[in-house]
Parts: structure tokens; sequence; C-alpha cells
């Protein structure tokens, strides 16, 4: 296979540039076990699928070759300002551009100077990639593709790796359950802000480190809509189809709140 490592993490800033805080310092302290983890599983590429990049048309890829600037996050703006200097792997972005029009998905190429990158592809780029020295693969979450479709995007990505020889990481940026805070809360309290949603991101996780792909394939629709999770938990798609809808088992580095949302790192044992 061309995937030799598999993560799914929160696109939430917060651990990021507020670590110092203990429920979110133990997610920013997992981010980085799980880059030392990628970094080991020797990639030349990371392709990285973010719930935050919304796209409406077509599939949109990250074109331009080098990415850089200084991104303000919508929400989070308080906290501070998300750096980000990404290097772009043009030649695979073009294959994967076609193969995705080839899958019968509209695509198009972005190269725009200064485009607003999201702060998921961000965060998840600064924790586990922090040298940049890693080429990276950014598509986008068209908010129109269901569960099938993005899962074919997955295995576009793992195609067009193949064909060009490349070793691959995969990124599945987004939530787990979706309720938060409307209210000023005291940070360093946080918690899941729905009992039986925390419920089901528990089920859902224990079922990925015993590697119940079965059992999962069945549970998600409905976790995705009882726990309101992050864009349909489209992200996990995305990861099953780069890896064939396989796994042995996964390893849950943290789980915890992001004012009252679901965040988890996980890392999958491949097949």
């Amino acid at each position: 296979m061309s995937v030799v490592s598999a993560f799914l993490v929160p696109g939430s800033p917060l651990p990021y540039v507020q670590r110092d805080n203990p429920p979110w310092g133990e997610i920013a302290d997992a981010m980085e076990t799980a880059g030392k983890a990628l970094a080991a599983s020797e990639p030349d590429l990371i392709a990285i699928y973010s719930t935050q990049w919304i796209a409406v048309l077509d599939q949109l890829w990250q074109t331009r070759a080098v990415l850089q600037g200084l991104h303000v996050d919508e929400n989070w703006h308080e906290y501070g300002d998300l750096p980000f200097d990404m290097k772009i792997d043009v030649e695979f972005a073009e294959l994967a551009l076609k193969k995705t029009a080839e899958a019968g998905i509209k695509a198009k190429g972005v190269d725009y100077d200064h485009f607003p990158v999201d702060t998921g592809a961000i965060v998840a780029s600064n924790f586990l990639n922090p040298d940049g020295n890693i080429p990276l693969a950014i598509t986008s979450n068209n908010v129109y593709h269901d569960w099938q479709m993005t899962e074919s995007l997955g295995r576009v990505a793992a195609d067009s790796a193949s064909e060009l020889g490349r070793k691959l990481a995969v990124i599945g940026v987004g939530g787990l359950s979706g309720s938060i805070y409307r209210h000023v809360i005291n940070i360093s309290e946080d918690k899941i802000a729905d009992s039986a949603e925390d419920e089901w991101n528990r089920k859902i996780l224990s079922m990925m480190e015993q590697g119940d792909t079965e059992a999962l394939a069945k549970a998600c629709p409905d976790y995705a809509g009882a726990a309101r999770v992050d864009m349909g938990f489209k992200h996990f798609a995305f990861i099953l189809g780069a890896i064939g809808g396989n796994f042995n088992g996964a390893t849950v580095h943290a789980y915890g709140p992001l004012y009252g949302s679901g965040g988890a790192v996980v890392e999958f044992d491949l097949v």
C-alpha cells in the first residue's frame, strides 16, 4: 500500500494557541506524539482533508507550491494568531485533480496568493509536520459530498500516491461531537457539553481501538446524527477510503473537550 500512516485529529486551534490550559494541553501533547509517529513512518507526502476548508461547487485541491501567511481564526481570534508555511506537492495535486475527475467528481485546482488556508489544515500541519519538511496535499470538504463520495476522494489520494511512487501519510482533520458551549466558561473546567454525546464519542473510539470496522460502518451514520458530529464525520470517511476500509486497531492518544465539543487524536494501525 502507498499509505504508511493515518491519523484522525481535531481541527480546533485551542490546543495550539492555549496549550497551557490543562484540558487542551493534553490534546496538544497528543498531537506532538502523533507527529513523531508520522515522521517515523517516513512518508514522502502528507494528504490533509479538513472539514474546515468548505467548498460548494467543485472538489478543490491546493496547487500553489508554497503557502505562507498568518491566519486569524474566525471563532477563537482572541487566543492568538496561527502562522503557517506549507510546501505543496504540485505534481501530486495535478494528478489528484485528474483522478478526481475520472471518479466522476468535478475538481478544480486552487493557486492564489494569500489564499485563506483554513484553521484545521494549519493546526494539523503545524503539529504533525512542525519543520514543514514533508510536502503536503490539501483537499477541501465539499458540503454536498456524501460519505461514499468522500471515501472515493481518499482512494484518489492513495491511488495518486501509488502511481507516483510516493509513500503517503493521511490526516483526517475534524471534530467528534458537535455541541459547544455558547456562554463563557472557565476553560480549566472544560468538559464535553452533552453526556450522551460523550458516551457516543467513547463508543466510537473504542470500536476504533478494537479495529471493529464492521461495527463502525453500522454505527457511524447514527453517531453522526445523534452526536452532531463535525460535518457528518466525513474526515473519517476520507481516511477509510485512503486505507482501503480496513485497519487492525487504533491508538487514541487523547480524547477530551474543546469548549464543549469533542476532539480526539487517533493513530490507526494499518493492515
